[in-house]
């Protein structure tokens, strides 16, 4: 009972630092954005997390982890709701307790919608992005997680994903990346040869205060991940999730000057995060040097994928994308490279179920996409976004009249 206790306790203050992560997020957002369209980006990242809890305890939590499977470990069966029964047996699991499990759980699931919410930020119709998060939190992200997580058949073909580098992070870049192609650029981001304009953020420091909160959260996320407070697996995972942060900004700062001849803050900013949702795949068994290496070519990937989308004509507003889905790929494939089960068959493993994650996410997410466009629209009008959306869509502004009278 004591060993479960300490566990538990351990659970629960990294679901308090993933749950911190929101603010993070926010702030991330709100930074890189500009300042007309602050009230929207809080109100989608409030949304997320409300409604996503809401939704994961109805649907989302039983559907990820199915007791019984409607397609063998494809398909679980909905059964609505938490059970009551499971929770009263303190048997349930030796590190923590059913209430913590679907706490712990449900702050991952509302991570993925947020993810979208950042790639599509300043021009969709707040109603657009209410439908799609709620039927990808509720349909997309658990029936994926329940491939590997609720023992589907990822699971028993030998993939390894700790902390969801594919299950969650690329869940939610694979989402966004449809859901921007069908949304279209900001007005002004391209000009009329399709060159890629310059849309600067209105607080940077801003945002370098959510990036240092989502590394701060990330102990939680990949610490939590452990699902015990075992003291040796927990130290190193959070000395691998810290190093390749730190790799990841480093990597995309160099690269960056090397490129652009520009020390680009934002570059380095995404870079740690980079860093951080390329170790997430495996930072229970990485040695610090592969950690270090992981998070550098991170670092790598998310300069050169941001001139990709810019090269494709998508608009990508805080680099959502070249993060966690970009990212979140290289860190699942790295697996088979540094990983304790390196190795080609491994290697193979890792790139096959990152490669049905995407084709399964890009025709769900286009269904998706499709059915709310046909139901509600996507983009608000030119217009609208000229204006802003926290005018169009919510009737007020962030920030006060400060001028003395």
């Amino acid at each position: 009972m004591e060993l479960l206790t300490v566990n538990n306790v351990w659970m629960m203050i990294c679901t308090a630092l993933v749950f911190f992560m929101h603010l993070g997020f926010s702030f991330l957002e709100i930074g890189l954005t500009r300042q007309k369209n602050t009230i929207n980006i809080l109100f989608k990242n409030f949304f997320v997390i409300t409604a996503g809890l809401i939704i994961y305890c109805l649907i989302g939590f039983n559907l990820m982890y199915p007791g019984e499977w409607i397609i063998d470990g494809v398909l679980g069966k909905i059964v609505p709701g938490l059970d009551a029964a499971a929770a009263a047996d303190l048997s349930y699991n030796e590190g923590y307790t059913y209430w913590t499990d679907f706490l712990f759980q449900g702050m991952f699931a509302a991570t993925a919608a947020t993810i979208i919410s950042g790639a599509v930020a300043e021009r969709i119709k707040i109603n657009s992005f209410i439908l799609i998060a709620i039927l990808y939190v509720t349909i997309v992200y658990p029936i994926v997680g329940s491939w590997q997580w609720g023992t589907g058949f990822f699971y028993d073909l030998g993939f390894y994903d700790f902390a969801g580098s594919t299950l969650v992070h690329s869940v939610g870049g694979w989402g966004a990346l449809v859901v921007i192609y069908f949304l279209g650029a900001r007005k002004g981001k391209f000009d009329e040869n399709g060159n890629p304009l310059a849309i600067t953020g209105s607080n940077i420091p801003l945002s370098a205060a959510g990036v240092l909160i989502l590394w701060l959260g990330w102990f939680g996320f990949n610490g939590g991940s452990v699902l015990s407070a075992d003291p040796s697996l927990t130290s190193l995972t959070l000395v691998t999730t810290c190093l390749a942060a730190a790799a990841g900004g480093i990597g995309a700062a160099v690269l960056s000057r090397v490129l652009y001849n520009n020390l680009d803050l934002t570059m380095f900013m995404n870079g740690v995060l980079g860093g951080l949702v390329g170790i997430t795949a495996g930072a229970d068994q990485m040695l610090p040097t592969s950690a270090i290496l992981i998070g550098l070519i991170a670092g790598g990937i998310v300069v050169l994928s941001v001139a990709l989308l810019d090269k494709c004509k998508l608009d990508d507003p805080v680099g959502a994308i070249p993060v966690h889905l970009f990212c979140g790929i290289w860190g699942t494939l790295a697996v088979g490279i540094f990983g304790e089960m390196a190795g080609f068959d491994q290697f193979m493993i890792q790139l096959a179920c990152v490669g049905i994650t995407g084709v399964f996410c890009i025709i769900l997410g286009t269904i998706i996409t499709l059915f709310v466009r046909a139901v509600v629209g996507l983009r608000v009008d030119e217009k609208e976004e000229v204006q802003g959306l926290d005018i169009a869509e919510h009737g007020t502004r962030a920030y006060g009249d400060f001028r003395v009278n």
